[in-house]
């Protein structure tokens, strides 16, 4: 008992800092993050003996505990000011107004108004590119923005776009078969935005063809009725799908505004003499590009060597 008493001693002088822990004739005292010390008063209680169990609890009782601080679980980093409260909803309403037209989308293909829904569809790309550039001239990008956009493209592109596809193929091919091009449309569309959100960025080239992209050649396709016969245009959906899922760089939209001007001025011309014939050369010419860009850079540290 007296060795106890005495080893107890010591311990509360290392913690009252009256005794160096390496001090002769004692041993280290460990201190580990799983057993937290409570610090002690200046004025340990007057005893000639060493305090008992119960004025050692009081003390640690009377000890207050530094609570962690609670995350911050706002939607909103940064100052909630009035201004980007408003712009931080009107931004997420860009996101919801996409949602809120792909649903139209499939409720009019639904009613067999395929045109209307390819409209509302086009709607779509235009809104989903809107919120974007908003939130970021806004300053109001975030983490929750990010995800509610890759909700409403699953929604718009993934859902909507295959479905107004469907019931504008129906009658001209078999229904197994147009049932499987758009439920690979769908697939890869949810595959391609949950690469895009674990995958690191590029910001030249996009690693396979964005959801948006390819559903906006699809609304415009069924908008402009391409005189393709019914098979070639399974066949094209299926591409373009897998496509999504690639691995070919594809080059951004702000690359393709920097190229020649001659190059720029002959699609609007033939779009102007002929619109369909056009718009096929286009699709096909990007979704070529991607693996013409691979080759590309698989050639050039071979030559580097």
């Amino acid at each position: 008992m007296r060795r106890s008493g005495t080893f107890a001693r010591q311990v509360l002088q290392v913690r009252a800092g009256l005794r160096r822990p390496n001090q002769r004739g004692t041993s280290p005292l460990v201190v580990s993050d799983s057993h937290p010390v409570y610090p002690l008063p200046e004025a340990l209680p007057a005893s000639s003996d060493v305090p008992t169990l119960a004025e050692l609890r009081s003390i640690a009782e009377a000890t207050p505990i530094a609570e962690p601080a609670p995350a911050d679980s706002s939607l909103l980093p940064g100052a909630h000011t009035l201004r980007r409260r408003i712009s931080f909803a009107l931004v997420n309403a860009c996101t919801l107004s996409s949602i809120f037209l792909g649903l139209s989308a499939i409720f009019l293909a639904m009613r067999d108004d395929v045109r209307v829904a390819a409209i509302c569809l086009i709607a779509c790309v235009i809104f989903d590119g809107l919120d974007g550039a908003l939130a970021r001239k806004l300053g109001v990008s975030s983490p929750f923005g990010a995800q509610m956009d890759s909700l409403a493209d699953m929604c718009s592109f993934g859902l909507a776009a295959p479905i107004v596809v469907y019931a504008s193929l129906a009658g001209s091919v078999s229904t197994p078969a147009a049932g499987v091009a758009c439920a690979l449309v769908a697939g890869c569309a949810a595959i391609r935005l949950a690469r895009f959100n674990v995958s690191p960025k590029d910001g030249r080239f996009f690693c396979g063809v964005p959801t948006t992209m390819a559903a906006a050649v699809l609304a415009i396709a069924v908008l402009i009725g391409l005189p393709i016969p019914g098979e070639f245009q399974v066949a094209g959906v299926a591409l373009l799908a897998i496509a999504m899922v690639s691995s070919f760089p594809y080059a951004k939209l702000a690359r393709l505004i920097k190229l020649p001007p001659w190059l720029v001025v002959l699609p609007v011309l033939g779009l102007v003499v002929n619109a369909r014939l056009t718009f096929t050369l286009i699709v096909v010419a990007y979704l070529l590009s991607g693996p013409l860009l691979w080759l590309r850079q698989r050639r050039a540290p071979q030559r580097a060597a």
